[in-house]
């Protein structure tokens, strides 16, 4: 109990999780973000041609997201088929969607948290970028970086 009298609750980090974040937390900013993507003139396009069902699509990525950070292991997808199967992806995109990830992170969390999602989503950017830049090839087999 407080000096209040009101009872404190202590909110308990998931061992396994990478860092201190909840699942609620998550979700709030795959749906900001997501808000932020459909205004986007750039990157709206790109998703308005695969999404018609923008919950749905949120709820995937944020399994994604929980996997990745919580360990919840209710993420059956593969992102990189998806980006490459989606054929409207190029790699030029991954940094104008990771700046806009990461202006998401800053205003839904903390600074501590933010730091340590964008991390997070920078190293699976890089990952994802590279899988979606092995398939997409110009003329001769050179590699489309844009």
């Amino acid at each position: 109990m407080s000096a209040k009298g009101e009872m404190a609750i202590s909110v308990v980090m998931d061992p396994l999780a990478k860092f201190d974040i909840t699942r609620d937390d998550i979700a709030r900013v795959v749906a900001a973000f997501y808000a932020l993507v459909r205004q986007h003139p750039g990157l709206g396009p790109v998703f308005a041609v695969h999404v018609d069902d923008w919950p749905a699509h949120e709820e995937k990525v944020t399994r994604f997201w929980a996997n990745a950070i919580l360990n919840t292991r209710d993420y059956d997808g593969n992102i990189i088929a998806t980006h490459q199967e989606a054929g409207n992806v190029r790699p030029g995109m991954f940094g104008t969607w990771l700046n806009l990830f990461d202006l998401t992170l800053r205003a839904e969390l903390t600074p501590d948290q933010a730091a340590a999602w964008s991390a997070l989503a920078h190293r699976i950017g890089r990952s994802l970028r590279a899988g979606v830049t092995d398939r997409m090839r110009g003329p001769g087999g050179v590699p489309l970086l844009r």
